[in-house]
């Protein structure tokens, strides 16, 4: 998060009408709803753990074991388990 100054951002006008409110204090502003991104998407976690799962479930309905899957992929046997039984999206 960076520190910007209200006086070089904001019109005069919003500047006056910020300033009856708060003075000489840091004000944050959150962004917009629908412009954050969701967890890991920004760094590709979220795609790849989504891809992990899938080859998981397909191992899964070619007959590997759960506890096979578990030691493949070094996940708890419960871990293996709600990813195969989860609900994919």
């Amino acid at each position: 998060m960076d520190y910007k100054k209200a006086k070089r951002i904001l019109p005069k006008d919003l500047l006056d009408e910020v300033q009856k409110y708060i003075q000489g204090e840091y004000l944050y502003i959150p962004k917009a709803d629908g412009s954050r991104k969701k967890w890991g998407e920004k760094s590709g976690t979220r795609k790849e753990l989504v891809e992990r799962n899938q080859a998981i479930r397909h191992e899964f309905s070619q007959g590997k074991s759960i506890d096979e899957l578990s030691d493949e992929y070094y996940l708890a046997v419960n871990t293996i388990k709600k990813i195969i039984y989860s609900k994919s999206k």
